[in-house]
């Protein structure tokens, strides 16, 4: 029956063994017998294990979601809708106005006669304002953001903001990024770590793009009459006679060029006019479905984005393409008309935004229009690049500390526990090999302060067995026999073991929870050291002392 168990525990050990050394220096393809050759094994290392950013050098961002912005805004889109929604009820409001000096809000002055809660109930029932608190003074209605609603909605603006990053990171296919939350939860930044960019500034305009998408409908006589456009914005804000509407707006646009018959874009720069915009819009950004760009139809050098709509904002765009024939519908991208369409006939989900897009600008673009558009602008407010240079440096001294770290540790046991000390460093290595292969299986990054906690894991997978090998010596002097110290060794010294490596890894959980990226990664290769050393300094050594016990009817020493 032992051998029989020692025989399982055996093929077990291999079996994790050769399954840990194939992870950490195996292909994640096909082998070849390059790839077990040196150089190959160093490639095949350098692919499987992450590097953080102060081992691989890159760029280090961090960047603070302008909030402030993104609640003016809502303001101003809710002022616009509260005063189409009295109109509509047949409240023609004196004035509508908006105030950010103190707070947000939005006061609206009701027409002589009128009852102000009248008008506030007519409002309430076509505007989504349940977040907003109301007042009214005399004939005056005010809507307000409280305090706590806009640190909610400031919060969910960041959140946002740094999954449109993740995904626009992702899309752009950055090798590893690392995005997260950085300093108070007031402060509203988001750290970006790229290991291996040297040149950020690409991606420093994508992240930083707003990308908002609108299609808009452009006031101007129906087709087959063009659309009407303005050589200056004053003149066509004169258009719009001594007060321009709450619903119109004045927006730029650049005439597109015409490709030649060569199929090239001419090198004429483009006229600058203004057109009149009916908002709200018709449909927006959040209701894109997807976006990609392609070569136009004239050939060459450029390139168009064709998109398409969600559901709901097809049904939408239907809607009003099919009540809205032959006039126009412009396709307005972070505040510029881009192009301008008659309709020909109803429309439901598709579209494209023609312009002089070179190849990549037309991907970059289509890339954040499928990411989605920034809820507000960021800043950058702090910028760094590692080179590579200062990355090897830190590995090679991290190295080089864990192995002199070794080296003493292996040299002591040897000394010191003898013939058991071998049982101890075969643990010890075994430790190492399947901690790199943990950290492989679980993408995690390592990074300097990961480094030290492998180091200290060595630590502490050699004092485990110096536990159990004080606990075995105890036995020994009360007279047992050997096989029964042994086991009374481990039975005792396994309380002890279990006891300090929970207190440890609930410890090394709390920084990662509550830490930043060096602590997050000093944690992760600690909490996986310690695990692992449950397994190799406790099953693999118990095995071996069982091994060494079954070769001898009675064992006279033991080397310890």
């Amino acid at each position: 029956m032992k051998k029989k168990n020692l025989r399982t525990r055996a093929i077990i050990i291999v079996v994790v063994t050769l399954f840990g050394i194939y992870l950490v220096i195996g292909p994640r393809r096909r082998p070849t017998l390059r790839d077990f050759t040196w150089s190959g094994i160093k490639q095949t290392l350098e692919s499987n294990i992450r590097l953080g950013l102060d081992l691989k050098g890159g760029s280090h961002l961090v960047m603070r979601v302008r909030t402030s912005e993104y609640l003016a805004q809502l303001t101003r889109n809710n002022k616009i809708a509260i005063e189409k929604a009295a109109t509509e009820a047949g409240f023609q409001p004196k004035s509508v106005n908006t105030y950010f000096d103190d707070g947000y809000g939005i006061v609206l002055e009701a027409p002589d006669g009128a009852d102000p809660s009248a008008v506030e109930e007519a409002v309430n029932k076509k505007v989504d304002l349940v977040d907003w608190s109301t007042s009214t003074s005399g004939n005056t209605v005010t809507w307000s953001l409280p305090p706590s609603v806009q640190r909610l909605l400031a919060e969910q603006a960041t959140e946002q903001a740094d999954r449109i990053v993740r995904s626009r990171l992702d899309s752009l296919g950055v090798a590893e990024p690392l995005v997260q939350r950085h300093g108070s939860q007031s402060s509203h930044q988001i750290l970006v770590q790229m290991p291996g960019l040297q040149d950020p500034e690409r991606v420093k305009a994508l992240l930083k793009i707003e990308s908002k998408l609108e299609l808009v409908h452009v006031i101007s006589p129906p087709s087959p009459a063009p659309a009407k456009t303005f050589n200056n914005e004053q003149e066509a804000k004169d258009s719009l006679g001594p007060a321009i509407p709450s619903n119109r707006q004045v927006l730029p646009y650049s005439e597109r060029d015409e490709p030649t018959t060569a199929g090239q874009p001419t090198s004429e720069p483009r006229q600058k006019k203004w057109v009149v915009v009916e908002m709200p819009a018709i449909i927006d950004g959040s209701e894109l479905r997807n976006a990609s760009a392609i070569q136009s139809r004239a050939g060459g050098d450029d390139y168009q984005i064709t998109f398409s709509l969600k559901p709901e904002g097809a049904d939408k765009f239907g809607r009003w393409t099919g009540a809205n024939i032959n006039e126009y519908m412009g396709v307005v991208l972070n505040g510029e008309v881009r192009s301008i369409a008659y309709i020909k006939g109803q429309i439901f989900d598709t579209g494209e935004i023609t312009g002089r897009f070179t190849k990549q600008s037309a991907e970059d673009l289509a890339l954040t229009l499928r990411s989605g558009a920034l809820p507000a602008p960021i800043e950058y407010q702090e910028e760094r690049t590692v080179g590579p240079s200062l990355g090897a440096d830190s590995i090679r001294a991290g190295v080089k500390a864990s192995l002199y770290g070794l080296i003493f540790v292996v040299s002591f046991m040897l000394f010191y526990y003898r013939g058991a000390g071998v049982n101890a460093v075969i643990a010890l290595l075994l430790n190492m090999i399947l901690m790199l292969a943990g950290l492989i299986i679980f993408g995690a990054t390592l990074t300097l302060p990961g480094i030290a906690g492998i180091i200290l894991t060595i630590g502490m997978a050699v004092d485990s067995n110096v536990l159990i090998f004080e606990r075995i010596r105890d036995e020994l002097r009360t007279g047992k026999t050997i096989p029964s110290s042994v086991e009374l060794g481990f039975q005792r010294a396994i309380v002890t073991i279990i006891d300090t490596h929970v207190t440890t890894i609930i410890s090394s959980m709390f920084l990662f929870v509550f830490g930043t990226g060096p602590l997050r990664g000093f944690s992760v290769t600690l909490v996986l050291g310690l695990v692992i050393n449950l397994f190799s300094a406790v099953y693999v050594s118990r095995t071996i002392f069982m091994w060494l016990l079954g070769r001898k009817q009675r064992v006279e020493s033991l080397s310890i």
